[in-house]
């Protein structure tokens, strides 16, 4: 059964966080509101939390998981960015956008990209999330909490622990959030390329949408 964790949406209890960030040390998936929609997260460096993750959404191993990162800082530990990447970086984060760049030694070959050695990143504004990556300690692998065999993700805590509760070590209820997805851009190449159209729009940064 999952633990449930009712915390405050502007200001997480950092009791109930860091209690939250030790279900994710022991290896377990922990739902958590973002700044786009729900997602599951789980340790970087756990194999069988990320073969989990990818089982609970019916993704394979060609499909990009995605690190949360609490700042720029951290991203250059476990991505390569030049000069020029940094500063679309720095113009679009923390928000709900997550760029495809190639991964550093610090990122487990399991859980990049098998073939481009590429790695999903994206540095969330949501206190919540934060909160639970600060309490963690680390950058938390995620993805989103879209049922598989749906298009659209879950976004209410109660329903997610009526479909999950046997699967998930913990749910964080913040109440609702977007129900859009993040806007990804692929920057392993030598220009951006808009993946997909979420909750960020891709004109802010000089981008045309696909």
């Amino acid at each position: 059964m999952s633990q449930f964790f009712t915390v405050h949406p502007v200001n997480p209890q950092p009791r109930l966080m860091k209690q939250a960030a030790q279900c994710i040390q022991a290896g377990g998936l922990v739902a958590t509101p973002t700044d786009s929609s729900y997602a599951v997260v789980a340790r970087l460096d756990d194999k069988g939390a990320a073969d989990a993750l990818r089982r609970l959404r019916g993704l394979d191993d060609r499909h990009h998981l995605t690190l949360l990162c609490r700042d720029l800082a951290e991203i250059s530990h476990f991505a390569r960015v030049d000069n020029a990447q940094y500063r679309l970086l720095k113009l679009a984060t923390p928000g709900p956008w997550t760029f495809i760049l190639e991964a550093t030694r610090e990122v487990p070959r399991r859980v990049s990209h098998p073939s481009r050695k590429t790695i999903g990143i994206r540095i969330p504004d949501h206190p919540v999330t934060l909160a639970l990556i600060e309490s963690a300690e680390t950058p938390l692998l995620s993805t989103t909490l879209i049922p598989e065999g749906d298009e659209m993700p879950l976004n209410d805590a109660a329903e997610i622990r009526d479909r999950y509760q046997n699967v998930l070590a913990a749910i964080i209820d913040a109440g609702a959030c977007p129900m859009d997805p993040t806007t990804i851009v692929d920057l392993s190449g030598t220009t951006p390329v808009v993946l997909r159209v979420g909750r960020g729009d891709p004109r802010l940064l000089g981008l045309e949408a696909p």
